[in-house]
């Protein structure tokens, strides 16, 4: 007899719905199987042929981490390109990276954690690199690009599943676990959810990723917005993965619950379904999940949901269809269209900030020095592949130019360092193979170790000349003649060992402290000096060397001699992104560093023919006053230096244009943790000075013309049409820019704020009709009188032009709306949060579940003003609820105080509330005013009679 085949289970049927196929198999798996699912790691379940799953796969401008990969320009420098096709193209490309090394390395996950659509509100975050804009609608724009490139086009499998980061109001580095983001309602709905929501309602954003901080004294793990919002944006079972170690900070760094079992089971009642935490240690995370269950915190049907939305990102990435899923072949990796795209990308990105007289484009017979500290580098970021393919941009002039017309001069100190003993350190000669960091890839690269199998640093009668860099704030590094950067490894011996500064915890900075006659020489990343021992140098727990400091040559007398006898001087400067300025760690100064300065002056002085290339991946505040030309752009990937080479010689005419402000000072930015865009007048859609450069700027080699504009109202949006037409000699892009501007508003609204933006390539004389379709809700605020979105009616302004300042034409459009209504008080009270100005307070929660209060920032004073507010024919009576101890006082119309109501004694805790009356006569509209004193949490104001 044959044995008969036993039935295919219905999760394996690729005829049925996905969602009947997840409830065949959720009913196959065991509580104890489900909870081992809630970890990023989740375990195979053998009896059923259900592989391991892991959630996470960096990718944010090529498959990172993972060794060597195609490298893409930085998030950054595509917001620059304000090219939707483009990105979109690039995240296909990285998409299909990750399938083809998935193929051969099955660490490589399918579950990307990109793009960042966290706003560049402050250009001093430490991870400004890694989003697109300061503005809510183009990084929603090239979010949606760069998303549907990563899902791919098949209508049911996904090629990849990308998770958006980082949820939500996250731009600070500085105590980024423990620090509140105070958002209030209009710039949570106007600006912070903006991004994400119309990203996700683009439909091909498989999840998010909560981040570290708190938002309105909440951590982003339990916020109530993962379900009030973002699951209400769309039909998808979307998956929210947490970041990193953040489940535990719920309590170890934030202490906002007592207990892990606590913490986890409020994450995952909030939303969150996959914990990154432990490693690919899963025990931890699954201990503390049955810990709930067993409390009562949790059931099996909250763990069911968190299960059902991962299988549901598994189904739509094909793992159980093997057979029908369209991507599984795919073996598209550095590809001859992978290369170009990387250029084209890297060429799109490129900023032209400045052009007197037209210095650019080069002459191709013009004798050029270049110079700087990043003309023969190629940096990458932490979230960068390996490179497979490297340009400079010397490397790249050289190829373009020629060698004989291209003089170079890095512009290091060159130094040796002479011990108390009058020797000097010394670098041995080492018979090893090279080695670039992160070649083999790594599922954690913060574990990388450093390199011992190379001698430490001795000393000798003669030493070793090394180049000093100053990168600022007098963080250094040191570099051997071999290229190889001085470092630390785990034993504790100075070693030049590095291809580059980098890793987690960068093991290559050093500082200079001055001690006695000399110096004392501080690792930073061990916070040790170092000492000169006889088995070599090292860093000690107590003491350190006293080394002097002999300067062979100073960088800028090398950029000077190169300078003088050039045409054309090219300064490149910029930031590693591994120093002062990344994850972990914020910018203290929009400044270029010192040392740079120095060089940039230097090449100035020789040769008044300056052009200066900003390499970074962050805004600078630089004098153009003497500097007749001035480019921008992000770290450019694997073609960096090809792209500015073609760009400087006009083989291509640069149209990258400015995702974010550059401000002319530090003095022009906010506190960085002052997150009211609106209150604190903050990025080009409140700023009110003179920036340095405007938001949507960037030159061309051509001229463009607009004329025609028409704009009508139908169908509920706004029809704007108009032309374009390139008056220059070269053929080129240009970027048209939309931006509305309420004319008449009753609350403050942005000064302008950008409504469409359209890139358009146009030859010599071309012209081009290009037309926009705004929705009327892209008009509307976020009213908190009613809770709700407005159209205000009235007069709205168009502005068309090149930038948010370069305005060509403009004409205005009367629409229909809701007119503003007062506040009604009887029957809704107020909700303190929903202020129309403030000073001195800071949202907070009013539950650790749900809702707002308002505090006075540290206890001190806070004043709220609400207006219009409407009492009807009277009350006779207010009523407070409050936490914590103090006082609050009422007036009207900035009258005197009619009401004081005051703690008689500290509550509990903080969310122990109580209520307070009071007696007052008030009838008819009025401004409220409430003035806070001490550290109380108002949660709710009431007018009764």
């Amino acid at each position: 007899m044959t044995a008969q085949t036993p039935p295919t289970p219905p999760f394996r049927d690729p005829h049925l719905p996905f969602a009947k196929r997840i409830d065949d198999l959720l009913a196959r798996l065991t509580p104890d199987e489900k909870v081992g699912f809630l970890h990023q790691y989740a375990p195979a379940v053998e009896r059923l042929g259900v592989a391991a799953f892991r959630t996470g796969q960096e990718a944010l401008h090529g498959v990172a981490w993972m060794g060597p990969a195609t490298v893409f320009p930085q998030a950054v420098g595509l917001g620059a390109t304000w090219n939707e096709e483009l990105v979109r193209r690039v995240g296909d490309a990285v998409s299909k990276e990750v399938r083809a090394m998935r193929a051969r390395d099955d660490r490589v996950g399918l579950n990307v954690w990109s793009p960042t659509v966290n706003l560049l509100r402050h250009p001093l975050w430490g991870r400004n690199e890694e989003g697109y804009s300061e503005d809510p609608k183009l990084t929603s724009a090239i979010a949606t690009a760069y998303t549907r490139g990563l899902r791919g086009d098949h209508p049911a499998y996904w090629r990849t599943a990308p998770v958006l980061k980082h949820w939500l109001a996250h731009n600070n580095e500085t105590g980024r676990d423990i620090s509140s983001s105070s958002i209030r309602p209009r710039v949570l709905h106007e600006y912070d959810l903006r991004a994400f929501r119309e990203t996700v309602e683009a439909g091909a954003v498989a999840g998010v990723m909560p981040a570290y901080n708190l938002v309105n004294g909440r951590p982003n793990h339990v916020s109530p917005y993962l379900r009030e919002h973002l699951r209400a944006w769309t039909d998808e079972d979307l998956l929210v993965c947490s970041d990193a170690g953040a489940p535990s900070n719920l309590v170890d760094s934030e202490h906002y619950f007592d207990t892990h079992e606590e913490a986890t089971a409020a994450s995952l009642l909030s939303g969150v379904d996959s914990f990154t935490d432990h490693g690919t240690d899963s025990s931890t995370i699954v201990a503390r999940v049955q810990g709930a269950l067993d409390q009562g915190l949790l059931t099996e049907a909250d763990v069911d949901a968190a299960v059902r939305r991962q299988l549901s990102v598994r189904f739509r990435l094909g793992e159980f269809d093997p057979a029908q899923d369209p991507h599984a072949g795919i073996e598209d990796f550095d590809t001859p269209a992978h290369r170009a795209l990387a250029q084209e990308a890297a060429e799109q990105a490129a900023v032209l900030l400045k052009n007197d007289n037209a210095l650019l484009p080069l002459a191709h017979d013009t004798r050029l020095a270049v110079v700087g500290l990043l003309a023969d580098e190629c940096k990458l970021d932490w979230y960068s592949g390996t490179l497979i393919h490297r340009s400079t941009p010397l490397e790249g002039l050289y190829e373009r130019f020629g060698a004989e017309r291209v003089e170079f001069a890095e512009g290091v100190d060159r130094v040796r360092l002479r011990t108390a003993q009058g020797t000097f350190l010394n670098v041995p000669l080492a018979d090893v193979e090279d080695e670039v960091r992160g070649a083999e890839g790594a599922l954690d690269p913060a574990l990388l170790a450093g390199r011992t199998d190379l001698p430490p640093l001795t000393t000798d009668d003669t030493g070793t000349e090394l180049a000093l860099v100053d990168w600022g704030e007098g963080v250094l590094t040191l570099r051997a003649p071999d290229g190889r950067y001085l470092s630390v490894a785990d034993d504790g011996y100075v070693r030049a060992s590095a291809d580059q500064p980098g890793g987690w915890v960068v093991q290559e900075t050093f500082r200079l402290e001055p001690h006695e006659n000399g110096h004392l020489l501080l690792h930073i990343g061990t916070g040790r000096h170092v000492s000169v021992a006889a088995d070599g140098v090292k860093v000690a727990e107590e003491g350190g060397e006293i080394f002097e400091l002999v300067i062979a040559e100073r960088g800028e007398d090398a950029v000077a001699r190169v300078a003088e006898a050039a045409d054309v001087v090219l300064v490149v400067a910029g930031n590693d992104p591994h120093i002062n300025g990344r994850e972990t760690e914020d910018r203290t100064t929009l400044q270029l560093p010192a040392q740079q300065q120095r060089l940039l002056r230097a090449a100035r002085a020789a040769n008044p023919n300056t052009v200066l290339a900003l390499v970074s991946a962050y805004p600078y505040t630089v004098d153009p006053a003497d500097l007749p030309a001035i480019l921008w752009t992000a770290h450019g990937g694997q073609a960096a230096g090809t792209a500015l080479a073609r760009v400087l010689a006009g083989d291509v005419s640069p149209a990258g244009r400015l995702p974010q402000t550059w401000y002319a000072a530090d003095s022009d930015l906010p506190d960085l943790l002052d997150y009211d865009v609106i209150g604190g007048r903050q990025t080009y859609l409140y700023f009110e000075g003179t920036p340095l450069f405007p938001f949507g700027h960037g030159l061309s080699y051509a001229s463009f013309a607009y004329g025609h504009l028409t704009a009508r109202v139908e169908l509920g949006a706004v029809h704007v049409q108009f032309t374009v037409t390139n008056t220059g000699d070269v053929s080129a892009d240009e970027v048209a820019q939309l931006y509305t501007r309420a004319t008449d508003p009753s609350v403050p609204r942005p000064r302008r704020a950008l409504a469409a933006h359209r890139r358009v390539t146009l030859a010599p004389g071309e012209a081009a009709v290009l037309s926009f379709e705004v929705p009327l809700s892209a008009f509307e605020f976020w009213d908190v009188a009613r809770g709700g979105h407005r159209l205000e009616p009235g007069p709205y302004e168009l502005l068309l032009g090149a930038s948010s300042e370069d305005i060509r034409l403009r004409t205005t459009v009367t629409l229909d709306g809701e007119p503003a209504a007062p506040r009604p008080l009887l029957q809704q009270g107020l909700s303190p949060a929903d202020f129309d100005e403030q000073s001195g307070g800071e949202i907070v929660d009013r539950t650790k579940v749900t809702g707002d209060a308002v505090t006075p920032t540290g206890g001190g004073t806070a004043e709220l003003t609400y207006r219009h507010c409407d009492f009807g024919a009277g009350v006779t009576e207010v009523t407070v609820e409050v936490a914590g101890e103090g006082v609050v006082e009422l007036s009207l119309d900035g009258g005197p105080a009619l009401a004081q109501l005051a703690l008689p004694a500290p509550t509990s805790g903080p969310y122990d509330y109580t209520t307070l009356g009071a007696g007052i006569v008030v009838e008819g509209v009025h401004d409220v005013h409430l003035k806070l004193r001490g550290p109380l949490r108002l949660a709710h104001v009431g007018f009764s009679g």
